[in-house]
């Protein structure tokens, strides 16, 4: 997984997050901050537990975490995806699970 910063402040992070074939973030959650994602290329899915919803976003298509939830992003295809990542406002972390 590659990450390239657009905007990092102490309340925001706003990133381009590239997956690999079959890539997948793992089951994680952020505790102070939502995720807010735009797919740019390739196809990714993302799963969120409690409640269960499993979304595919294609390129254009969007989709939003609260924060507390928890969830993945997988690449589901064969080659990269690329998606945007906007998070805040509020403290990062990244908590596995």
């Amino acid at each position: 997984m590659k990450s390239d910063p657009i905007i990092k402040t102490d309340n925001v992070l706003v990133r381009i997050m590239v997956l690999g074939p079959e890539a997948t973030t793992g089951w994680h959650y952020h505790s102070g901050v939502g995720d807010f994602f735009v797919c740019l290329s390739g196809v990714i899915k993302l799963e969120v537990k409690n409640p269960p919803k499993v979304l595919t976003l294609h390129p254009g298509e969007r989709a939003e975490v609260k924060a507390t939830q928890v969830h993945k992003v997988t690449n589901i295809h064969s080659e990269n995806s690329e998606y945007l990542l906007v998070q805040g406002v509020g403290m990062y972390d990244f908590v596995k699970v």
